[in-house]
């Protein structure tokens, strides 16, 4: 049985939105677009590029899926040879035919679920909405949240209004890079749990 793996560039205020470029995602007058270079630096982007020369098949969001594939096709080096290499799966209710070579629709998060049967490692990036829809089926394996010093005040946030309760803990050792950049991996632990802090 395989994993499915999220990856998320995500500031300290919870914020996914459009790290890549100020035209990627202008949705709702965000004014950040591109925040995620001024504050990356080159082992936080090779260790990146290492997460990218790990996955099996690409698991995308339709509106992440749009942006991906309108550069992606175009660009030839390592993530990009990786990415058009790939399977590549587009969870959406209403695309049928898609551009990029490739790609598979697929219905709902777990139909989604399902790529695990056949692919080692399943990578997502980006894709807030389909990771909160995994996260409800409880068939994301793994959370890899890339954590940057930055703080926006505004945009899209991962944990938002509607996130289903869960704990987590940490699968690997975090990781930190020269300009304060830190990368997490989790994994679900079930239900979260309360109680009252001992007295000290």
């Amino acid at each position: 049985m395989g994993i499915i793996v999220a990856n998320l560039f995500l500031t300290l205020d919870g914020v996914y939105q459009a790290p890549g470029g100020r035209e990627e995602d202008p949705e709702g007058g965000f004014a950040f677009g591109g925040w995620q270079a001024p504050v990356s630096d080159n082992e936080a982007e090779a260790a990146i590029e290492a997460e990218v020369g790990k996955i099996d098949a690409l698991l995308l969001g339709r509106k992440t899926y749009d942006i991906f594939a309108s550069y992606w096709p175009h660009q030839s080096d390592d993530i990009g040879g990786t990415l058009n290499r790939v399977p590549k799966f587009v969870v959406s209710g209403n695309l049928t035919a898609p551009d990029w070579a490739g790609t598979t629709v697929l219905p709902d998060a777990t139909a989604a679920g399902r790529l695990r049967e056949e692919y080692g490692q399943v990578h997502m990036f980006g894709s807030g909405v389909l990771i909160r829809s995994l996260l409800a089926a409880d068939v994301l394996d793994r959370l890899h949240i890339w954590l940057y010093p930055v703080a926006l005040g505004q945009g899209k946030r991962l944990f938002d209004a509607g996130t289903v309760p869960a704990t987590f803990r940490l699968a690997e050792p975090a990781r930190t890079f020269p300009k304060g950049a830190v990368s997490l991996v989790y994994e679900r632990a079930g239900e979260v749990e309360t109680q009252e802090m001992a007295a000290t």
